[in-house]
């Protein structure tokens, strides 16, 4: 059986693969792989390892002769048509759990250097700008004491609220069902989107992206944050009108903000290479060793499972 991989990963993927008999190819070209390779490709495999940034469609799926499951190296999965996969008796899974910690861990890493404004003081000391102590220079914000919002209290959610209350912070979230360890273990309080909004001094965004969630903070609610609040997005570019965002942070309507991803990946608005209060970074959330190495080997293991007549292990469900 052949299995195609459209992206270099780390080697324990093939390792495990290789071991099971399967014929293993991979795209090794140090760039997104173009649609027609892509195509040619999936015609003989018999499963699929696919990246975030590979479209998965209808005219892809189509093209699948023999394949009888996607393994989406990564936990969102709206770069492929799941409802037509499912319809060609196709699996589609993701990697869920292995990349929680290192996503959680960067989403911090943000808010951290957004409310200290690291990057500017780094530049700073760099520009050899710095020539002694100032009372006034570079003040932030501390945490302790702030409302932190948590947009999406799944997996990676609930562990930025876990680090976020060992901070000091109180705990606010919207999600469309109570998150008992957010309500019991860190005293957080489940409340309406709009509200949240308004009482957040740090949001930070963990919600999948489909069909709800596309542009859910926009010009109608977007504007209810707090000039001094603090802005994450670790999730998907897609959920929030950055054009609103960024007339915010130009206009000193919002403190700072954190990004990891972007509506146009990896296209960012020029605006964003300009502000200040802004960091942004290149889609990092799981680049740690231990998280990529994860999902390379749950990657394998759902195709090992899938070709040998087995369930997924962790299989997309779509509501």
């Amino acid at each position: 059986m052949k299995i195609f991989i459209t992206r270099e990963i780390p080697e324990a993927v093939i390792d495990l693969l290789q071991k099971k008999g399967f014929e293993v190819s991979v795209y090794k070209k140090d760039n997104p792989i173009p649609r027609k390779e892509l195509i040619r490709q999936v015609k003989d495999c018999d499963a699929l390892i696919s990246l975030l940034s590979d479209r998965i469609d209808k005219e892809v799926i189509e093209s699948m002769k023999k394949c009888k499951i996607i393994a989406n190296y990564a936990v969102g999965f709206n770069n492929i048509d799941v409802e037509y996969a499912k319809k060609k008796d196709i699996v589609v899974t993701n990697t869920p759990d292995v990349l929680t910690d290192s996503t959680a861990d960067l989403a911090m890493a943000l808010v951290l250097a957004c409310a200290r404004k690291l990057p500017e003081a780094e530049k700073f000391v760099r520009d050899k700008k710095f020539v002694g102590w100032k009372p006034k220079l570079f003040l932030g914000v501390e945490l302790r004491d702030k409302y932190f919002g948590i947009l999406g209290a799944g997996r990676i959610g609930s562990a930025v609220a876990e680090r976020a209350y060992s901070f000091g912070c109180k705990i606010i979230y919207y999600s469309n069902t109570h998150n008992k360890y957010l309500d019991e273990k860190l005293k957080g309080k489940k409340i309406p989107l709009n509200s949240l909004l308004k009482k957040a001094d740090i949001l930070s965004i963990h919600l999948p992206l489909n069909d709800k969630t596309n542009n859910l903070l926009n010009a109608s609610n977007l504007r209810l944050l707090k000039k001094s609040a603090i802005f994450i997005n670790t999730a998907r570019g897609d959920i929030i009108d950055e054009n609103i965002l960024i007339e915010m942070l130009k206009t000193n309507k919002l403190f700072a903000a954190g990004f990891d991803v972007y509506d146009n990946e990896p296209n960012l608005k020029i605006e964003f290479y300009k502000l200040k209060n802004v960091i942004v970074l290149p889609h990092i959330g799981s680049a740690t060793v231990e998280a990529r190495n994860n999902m390379s080997i749950l990657a394998a293991k759902n195709i090992i499972a899938v070709l040998e007549g087995k369930k997924a292990l962790t299989p997309v469900i779509v509501n």
